[in-house]
């Protein structure tokens, strides 16, 4: 009876060992269990496991990470209660720069974010479309302008400037250099600005001038009148010509007396002194003349341009007169001829 008792109370005490473990192993499983919370980009779940591992979790809950997705928080890191695991997928975007263009990703929505996950530097002028704070959908284009100044420097001519004085110590229509102009030299400096290696601007921003531009002068005649033994004569016009001179003798006209318009001009007046023959194209029949000498023997003075002559074109001028011996001594020489009003 004593005996049978005894294997009643060890029975007891074995079971009651047994409750006591069963009891332990299941606080223990119990108390391993975590309440963890994942959030995927805007979306967020919380759960409850007994991973040991933030990859064994995601194995559990089936959530495969894309390669270049980002998440807080290493896969090997034990996982601990009330542990906030937060994944981001990569997304979709155009990147243009210049003719280049091509897709790519990132996590991020701000284009400044975008571009630093890219290791993406913009110079100091360099900009972006959208702006770089703007936040932006997948698929958005993100153009890049690369801007670049380049300083140029290069010299230009300053042309000299005309000056024109009248002078009344010069014959009307009669002009004079006095100073002959040079031009000058200045050093010009443009910034142009490119953007993705396209010119977009260009603008002056200096001038030094290395050399003066020495100015043309000249000086045009004003006097308008000759002092002739008549007293002052007024004229519109001056002209150097060659004169020569001509008689009624058949050296100078090819005409004898009797012949056919012997002594008669081409305006159909009497030849005599005081006409002269010109080249109507520079002198219009029936001027009114003064011809001055520029040798210092006496002026041939006032005449009418009334004859022609086969020798006489352009600046050329013959002068009648009534002897053959006078016609001799004036030979050939420079005259000034007025053009009277």
């Amino acid at each position: 009876m004593e005996e049978f008792s005894t294997k009643k109370a060890n029975h007891f005490k074995m079971l009651t060992v047994l409750a006591i473990t069963a009891s332990l192993s299941l606080g223990v499983y119990m108390h391993t269990a975590k309440d963890v919370t994942i959030t995927i980009d805007d979306e967020q779940k919380k759960v409850i496991t007994y991973a040991d591992t933030v990859e064994e979790l995601l194995r559990l809950e089936d959530i495969v990470l894309d390669k270049d997705a980002y998440i807080n928080i290493p896969l090997d890191t034990k996982l601990e209660n009330d542990m906030n695991i937060i994944i981001k997928t990569p997304k979709p975007y155009m990147l243009t720069l210049g003719d280049k263009k091509g897709e790519i990703k990132s996590v991020h929505i701000k284009v400044r974010d975008i571009l630093k996950d890219l290791n993406i530097e913009l110079g100091e002028k360099d900009y972006t479309y959208p702006n770089l704070d703007e936040e932006i959908n997948p698929e958005t284009e993100i153009e890049i302008i690369k801007v670049e100044e380049i300083i140029e420097e290069f010299e230009e001519p300053i042309p000299y400037e005309n000056i024109v004085r009248k002078s009344d110590r010069l014959d009307l229509g009669v002009e004079k250099i006095i100073q002959e102009g040079k031009d000058g030299l200045k050093n010009i400096k443009i910034k142009k600005v490119f953007e993705n290696g396209k010119l977009v601007s260009e603008n002056i921003i200096g001038e030094e001038t290395i050399l003066e531009p020495i100015p043309k002068i000249m000086e045009k005649g004003t006097k308008n009148t000759i002092a002739s033994s008549r007293g002052n004569i007024r004229y519109r016009k001056a002209i150097t010509m060659t004169a020569t001179a001509y008689d009624l003798s058949y050296q100078s006209t090819g005409k004898r007396p009797g012949d056919k318009y012997y002594g008669i001009t081409a305006s159909g007046t009497k030849a005599r002194p005081g006409v002269v023959a010109v080249d109507p194209r520079v002198i219009p029949l029936g001027t009114r003349l003064y011809v001055e000498s520029l040798d210092g023997s006496k002026d041939y003075g006032l005449c009418v341009a009334e004859d022609t002559g086969g020798a006489i074109k352009g600046n050329k001028i013959d002068l009648f007169f009534n002897t053959s011996g006078e016609v001799r001594r004036f030979g050939r020489r420079k005259v000034k001829v007025y053009i009277l009003e």
